[in-house]
């Protein structure tokens, strides 16, 4: 079965002529009434009845066209899809980030995108550091916020901004009111990021303890930042943040103390490939720089 035996059986049920829809085709009528026969034979169904007089559709052939009719509107919208997805690139986009960063911001970045271009599927992953560079590398994703330096000559990495550092701590269960407290809370447990999960991220911890002159006891790990935060507010510890966190909670149980006193920053960083020059790419980049 071919497209033009489709087109040839909705111009006879249209006119339900055969003289009528041969004018129509361009073709002679023979033609037109052997592609007919040919898809009845296929169908193994007869959709005209056919005398000197008329020409109807049995109730096969009804349900034919009403089914063939849906087919050609279908297909006529997945053309004009098409066409608008290269129009636009890409016909799906896939940006990974990091748990850390607010996700209110993501969200505007995608609404923000689906203004521009309507007709591109967008996907949203949250996915360590590690994984988002060797996934931007194989072409798994177009964009990636991660949060430590790149080594890897595909990437290009942009400086989103710079994050600091806060403790975050149940009110409830611990009683501190400022930095200077900070050193009494050795004897504390500590909530962290696994190691294996963001190891830069995690030496990054050891080292703000150790300027504040001690090793945390951590009992608790795991691979997700809302994930920590809840844990620290059901008391099962105290951990450390970036300050992105503390500045957009509102929770009244939890608490931050910034720490101002070391200097030490995280980088918060957009990568993309090299060889990535569409549209849709610096557009995102684009709205996510004027938001720092």
């Amino acid at each position: 079965m071919e497209l033009r035996h489709l087109k040839y059986f909705l111009a006879v049920a249209e006119e339900l002529s055969f003289t009528k829809a041969s004018e129509k085709l361009f073709i002679s009528q023979p033609p037109l009434s052997r592609q007919i026969m040919e898809l009845e034979e296929e169908l193994q169904a007869k959709l005209f009845i056919r005398n000197n007089k008329k020409v109807e559709l049995t109730e096969a052939g009804k349900y034919f066209e009403k089914e063939v009719t849906a087919l050609f509107q279908h297909l006529e919208r997945i053309s004009l899809k098409t066409k608008k997805i290269a129009e636009n690139v890409s016909g799906e986009f896939r940006i990974a980030y990091i748990s850390s960063i607010y996700s209110s911001v993501i969200s505007e970045l995608i609404k923000h995108l689906k203004t521009q271009f309507p007709y591109v599927n967008f996907k949203l992953f949250e996915v360590s550091t590690t994984k988002q560079i060797t996934a931007l590398e194989q072409g798994k994703i177009e964009m990636g916020i991660i949060r430590s330096p790149v080594k890897s000559p595909k990437i290009k990495a942009q400086l989103w901004f710079q994050d600091g550092f806060s403790l975050v701590y149940n009110k409830q269960f611990i009683q501190i009111n400022s930095e200077k407290e900070i050193p009494n809370l050795k004897e504390e447990t500590f909530v962290f990021f696994n190691k294996d999960y963001a190891p830069h991220y995690h030496e990054v911890l050891l080292e703000l303890c150790a300027f504040y002159g001690f090793t945390p006891k951590v009992v608790h790990e795991s691979n997700n930042i809302n994930s920590i935060v809840q844990l620290v507010k059901n008391g099962l510890g105290i951990s450390i943040v970036p300050s992105n966190i503390a500045q957009n909670n509102p929770d009244p149980d939890i608490g931050f103390i910034e720490l101002k006193k070391v200097n030490l920053r995280t980088d918060v960083s957009i990568i993309t490939s090299k060889e990535d020059d569409s549209e849709i790419t610096r557009s995102a980049v684009e709205f996510l720089l004027k938001k720092e």
